[in-house]
């Protein structure tokens, strides 16, 4: 049985925690910052967890990050 292939765009964006949670960055910090809030930026700074929903079509895309 051949191996499966992990998605490039998936291992760059993609972290997992200890517990086989799924960490992302926020969107919506790249450019634009002047038309948001102060609020929004301060929110979305450094890491999020995904929801169940969420993170089971990511575990399917990583299938050896486990």
């Amino acid at each position: 049985m051949p191996k499966m292939k992990t998605k490039s765009a998936a291992k760059k964006r993609f972290k997992f925690t200890a517990t086989g949670k799924v960490k992302v960055g926020p969107a919506g910090k790249r450019h634009g910052m002047i038309k948001r809030s102060t609020k929004f930026i301060r929110e979305t700074a450094g890491t999020m967890v995904l929801s169940e929903s969420d993170a089971k079509i990511v575990k399917k895309y990583m299938p050896y990050n486990r």
